[in-house]
């Protein structure tokens, strides 16, 4: 019997499944850990609420629509840190380029009042400033960027706020309302900011609803164009994968830097102006990290960093966070951020699923390449026969 009818060759050999079928797995896990926890808690609801996690997300379609609507700076996100990763940085400062990007866009909204694209292209300007410290110092001085992120999140956080506070006709009391820690909600202040619904709205029965996840996706497959399709893109991956090597083919290295972390702040920043120029939200001042950009770090893992994929992996997790806030009142909110944080930190295991599933995919491929490379069984015999019959 020969090697390949004890090992046939898999059809699903490819990169692609692989970490389709790794980010899956992962997947599987955390929503089995999710239900344990369930039972935990409270196990005459676990099953319900399990349900409810798990199908929330398309049971209206106002449900639908915050899905969407979360999904888009998700995938801004996503795509900042994955396009990092593919160019050898870990941009762990997306949350800072995220609010720094979501300043700019409200001042030019509210303090401003510029129409909505404008307060977008702003909204990228204040990502990318804040993702070339991080870049400028990777590339001249060789700090860690991971050390000089985390600062930057924490700066920019804090300055936002300054600011914020600072100039006349940000907050909501500065419009006759009330709130006195929130910036004022566009409506009011300028609705000639907020995204176009383009009748979306009304499709799906909720103001969640407008063009943003639309302008992300487009951004997600321009981001993978560049990367794949580009001389630019390949000179940023192969400064990734190795940049003393990159340099003696002539790619300047320390330039490559710098452009992927502008461009990275750039989509995070992007993000920010999707999130607030939605019309539904309104910035607080809160002394901590916004968990969006944090989040588009398990959201580029699940995708393997691809900038397609990270379309899917943001749905999935905005959909699991709709799901979540459908399970109150029998589970309090503590649990299920429990939950989806199991969920979505699991789901960041997809690269070490990959790496077992390829070794164990690998085993067959190989034993299939040896065959290739053996003679067919007739000739073997005939090459014995003639070798004896020379003797």
């Amino acid at each position: 019997m020969k090697l390949k009818q004890l090992f046939p060759r898999s059809r699903f050999q490819g990169a692609g499944f692989q970490s389709f079928l790794a980010s899956a797995v992962s997947i599987g896990f955390g929503l089995v850990f999710g239900m344990i926890l369930l039972v935990c808690f409270n196990i005459s609801y676990s099953g319900q609420g399990f349900i409810s996690l798990i199908s929330a997300g398309f049971s209206s379609s106002d449900k639908f629509a915050k899905v969407l609507y979360q999904a888009a700076p998700l995938i801004m996100t996503g795509l900042s840190v994955g396009f990092a990763f593919q160019t050898g940085l870990f941009n762990i400062g997306a949350t800072g380029q995220y609010t720094v990007g979501s300043a700019f866009a409200l001042i030019g909204a509210i303090e401003l009042q510029l129409p909505w694209y404008v307060c977008l292209l702003l909204a990228m300007v204040g990502g990318a400033i804040w993702g070339v410290f991080p870049g400028l110092f990777k590339a001249l001085f060789n700090v860690h960027e991971v050390i000089t992120s985390i600062m930057f999140n924490w700066i920019g956080v804090f300055s936002v706020n300054f600011v914020i506070v600072n100039l006349s006709q940000m907050l909501a009391k500065d419009w006759g309302l009330a709130q006195m820690d929130r910036t004022a909600p566009l409506d009011a202040a300028n609705p000639s900011a907020i995204l176009p619904k383009l009748g979306l709205d009304k499709l799906l029965g909720s103001n969640y609803m407008n063009i943003g996840i639309f302008i992300a996706i487009l951004f997600a497959i321009l981001m993978y164009i560049i990367l794949s399709k580009t001389t630019f893109g390949y000179e940023l991956k192969a400064c990734g994968f190795n940049r003393n090597a990159s340099e003696y083919a002539g790619v300047n290295s320390k330039r490559s830097i710098v452009f992927s972390m502008v461009i990275a702040g750039a989509l995070s920043g992007l993000g920010g102006g999707l999130y607030y120029l939605a019309g539904t939200g309104q910035y607080s001042l809160l002394k901590a990290l916004a968990s969006m950009g944090f989040n588009g770090i398990p959201v580029a893992l699940l995708a393997s960093s691809n900038p397609l994929g990270t379309i899917f992996s943001a749905l999935f997790i905005s959909y699991i966070q709709v799901g979540g806030d459908s399970m109150q009142p029998e589970f309090v909110r503590e649990i299920i951020d429990i939950i989806i944080s199991v969920i979505i930190y699991l789901s960041a295991f997809s690269l070490l699923m990959r790496s077992v599933i390829a070794k164990w995919i690998s085993p067959q491929k190989a034993v299939a390449e040896v065959e290739q490379a053996l003679p067919d069984e007739t000739a073997a015999e005939n090459s014995t026969e003639s070798e004896a019959t020379t003797l």
